[in-house]
């Protein structure tokens, strides 16, 4: 197929906004903020955000999110804006199996996976478990599409039905520093996957690097695609081993380094 002169330009050039979402360190919950291990962690991905260039810095409010970028934003003296909507997403169900309270993204996958609802990204709120939720789940879902389009528009790209339109092509590279259930959460708006899917479906290791690229084949358009997803290679080359903060099974070393 023959490319006009415009999609010759776009194609060759390789053009995109870069979204890079980072997961604080190792927590210590009790007291929101990080282990010796989480420090270790900060300070080697550090050495490695100090190379990139960086548009704009955001990060959650939470301490463990904050005490992880400030290695990085000290390396860089730079700072980052802090948003609300960036906190550890808020969802605790009603678990029927234990009788619990438990994060929306903790449920065993007899349930989960039996209810159609929970794999339509638009009405999955509706699920009665998580309509049941003493947090207001459809509000929070809300706050998290709007503040994550609300970056995203700030870079010159705007929400058209499901993907993303824009008068003029940006290069810029945007860091998010926060947790795991918001960056699920984040990419399932972004991409058009049920949140329940992302949440119970992938693991994000602490300090862990994911990257969303738009694709712009069509001048106007974009489209995210994840370049990269949970990655740690800073913590291989710095001899950390790989925390399974988050992950219910036994994470093996070697899963990471084969």
């Amino acid at each position: 197929m023959k490319l006009t002169a415009v999609e010759k330009d776009f194609t060759i050039r390789r053009l995109h906004m870069r979204i890079i979402f980072i997961r604080h360190g190792d927590p210590d919950y009790s007291i929101d903020s990080l282990t010796k291990k989480g420090r270790r962690e900060a300070e080697l991905l550090a050495q490695r955000v100090s190379r990139w260039k960086i548009d704009s810095i955001y990060c959650s409010p939470l301490g463990r999110a904050q005490a992880t970028a400030a290695y990085s934003l000290e390396k860089l003296g730079r700072t980052a804006v802090t948003k609300e909507f960036l906190r550890e997403f808020k969802g605790h169900v009603y678990n029927p199996y234990n009788g619990l309270d438990h994060i929306c993204w903790d449920l065993m996958p007899d349930y989960w996976t039996q209810s159609e609802t929970m794999y339509d990204k638009d009405n999955w709120t509706s699920d009665p478990i998580i309509k049941g939720s003493r947090d207001d789940i459809a509000a929070e879902w809300k706050m998290v599409q709007d503040g994550i389009d609300e970056i995203i528009a700030a870079n010159g790209y705007t929400r058209k039905g499901r993907y993303y339109t824009f008068k003029e092509h940006s290069d810029n590279t945007v860091v998010i520093f926060c947790h795991f259930g918001v960056t699920m959460v984040m990419m399932s708006h972004i991409l058009g996957i049920a949140p329940p899917v992302m949440l119970h479906g992938l693991f994000l290791p602490p300090t862990s690097v994911t990257v969303l690229n738009t694709e712009e084949r069509v001048p106007g358009e974009a489209y995210f695609r994840c370049q990269v997803i949970g990655d740690v290679t800073h913590l291989h080359m710095g001899g950390e081993p790989v925390s399974a903060s988050g992950y219910f099974s036994e994470l093996l070393q070697e899963d990471y380094l084969n």
